[in-house]
């Protein structure tokens, strides 16, 4: 649904993106992760149309974001950092004067209206003018045009940044059902939306992505579902073993080269293990005589990972 070949944007003497190579499937929610200055705006810029590449193509659904860009708008959601909304106007005109923009039908606009702002928390403030609102409150509003013409792709620019828990939840559960197929503008409509989600949120990235694309200078460090990003760096493998014992245990030979690490009088931790070599320590345990309470086997997290990356990337 989404292509980047090759792509190099300059902006003087600044390269934002080197070679950029990058494809979002139908109905993917896809992750871009990166430090500031790392590349992800300037790629949401990009297929949106709101840029052009220096070198390479861009792709949405087969169309040139630039050369074919109403088509491509018609098709897109763009939701930016800050909410994009016109703080003179009630939460309900600044939705009709969006619907007259893109042409929506007039029948069965007032319930859609409706629909969509009670779903995002606004129904009983859709009358009053934006600027009373707070930025939350702002944010779930520009969110609401973003999806009022009901696009295919949606490229959200740090969708719950400014969001209390609770808001953050809701657009959550919004951006799961949208790249699920529903809550599309029609009540029997299911069809997926593809989805590309700008965050720094690791957790919020871990819940909602199917795969995540790790940016660096320019260029994509790593690509994967947290799942396989996790594998990469193996398994934590945590032992509770009795006092009298932790002396024994320490003394292991390191299973594929790792040593237990001392955690406490009670627990160790064997770090990046494959998760293949797991009955490896359980053995070496069990011919030592350890006395084993609980063996806890954890991949590290996205936010792990992003920051082992990171350190790695520090001493190059």
């Amino acid at each position: 649904m989404i292509l980047l070949e090759g792509v190099t944007r300059d902006f003087g003497p600044v390269r934002a993106l080197t070679g950029l190579d990058l494809a979002v499937r139908r109905g993917e929610i896809l992750g871009l992760l990166g430090h500031n200055g790392a590349g992800k705006t300037t790629t949401i810029r990009l297929i949106a149309g709101l840029l052009q590449p220096n070198h390479g193509r861009v792709r949405v659904d087969g169309l040139d974001p630039v050369a074919d860009g109403p088509l491509v708008r018609r098709r897109l959601g763009v939701l930016p950092a800050n909410a994009a909304v016109d703080d003179r106007l009630t939460a309900r005109a600044n939705l009709r004067f969006t619907a007259a923009l893109f042409d929506l039908p007039r029948p069965g606009l007032e319930r859609h209206l409706d629909v969509l702002l009670d779903r995002l928390g606004l129904g009983d403030r859709a009358d009053d003018v934006a600027g009373t609102y707070s930025t939350g409150m702002r944010q779930r509003l520009s969110l609401a045009r973003v999806l009022l013409h009901d696009p295919d792709v949606l490229l959200l620019d740090e969708p719950t940044a400014a969001l209390d828990p609770v808001a953050a939840r809701m657009v959550r559960t919004l951006i799961t059902e949208l790249a699920a197929g529903g809550s599309g503008a029609a009540e029997t409509e299911r069809r997926a939306r593809t989805i590309v989600l700008s965050t720094h949120d690791l957790e919020e990235a871990q819940r909602l992505c199917h795969r995540v694309a790790i940016l660096e200078h320019g260029r994509v460090r790593t690509l994967g579902t947290p799942a396989q990003l996790a594998s990469a760096w193996g398994n934590d493998v945590e032992v509770e073993v009795h006092p009298e014992d932790l002396s024994a245990t320490l003394a292991l030979d390191p299973v594929a080269g790792v040593p237990p690490r001392r955690l406490d009088d009670q627990h160790v931790r064997f770090p990046g293990i494959a998760r293949i070599e797991v009955p490896r320590i359980v053995h070496a345990l069990s011919g030592a005589g350890v006395r084993v309470y609980r063996i806890e086997v954890r991949g590290p997290s996205l936010a792990e990972v992003y920051l082992r990356l990171h350190e790695a990337e520090d001493t190059r």
